[in-house]
């Protein structure tokens, strides 16, 4: 199996008393079958912009530094391909009046692209993408 995390995959492996799951799931995955998205990048360089200046960001922040050093080869751009399949699955979603937020849809366009599987606690927005998703928060 090949797994895109979402951003709220990596949230959690940071805290202090993480969800063992999470790290379980994460670990029956060989490394090289695991993938970010330049959108999960993005996510959390927002999240480091509206925090207070401190020791916590820049924690964080050379956190994020060893996330890109070690995924480096394994983090997807956007490009033409997964923005069509992107535009085919959020107007599909429109046409039965659902919404998929942008995000959402391109990490899920992104995985389609890719053959991949998105490893989110945050199943709603993308049952509708028609991407295999894997929640580690839920008893398989």
């Amino acid at each position: 199996m090949k797994a895109l995390l979402d951003t709220n995959i990596l949230a959690e492996l940071v805290k202090p008393n993480s969800n063992p799951a999470v790290h379980a799931a994460l670990a029956e995955i060989p490394t090289p079958n695991v993938f970010l998205s330049v959108l999960t990048i993005g996510e959390i360089v927002k999240g480091l912009a509206l925090m207070t200046p401190g020791p916590k960001k820049q924690a964080l922040t050379r956190w994020l530094a060893g996330i890109e050093n070690d995924y480096r080869e394994r983090i997807l751009p956007l490009d033409s391909e997964t923005a069509r399949i992107w535009g085919e699955l959020t107007a599909r979603a429109r046409m039965r009046g659902l919404v998929i937020p942008p995000v959402d849809g391109l990490l899920a366009a992104t995985a389609l692209r890719h053959g991949l599987h998105v490893m989110t606690r945050n199943t709603k927005h993308f049952e509708e993408s028609g991407a295999l998703v894997i929640n580690p928060w839920e008893p398989a």
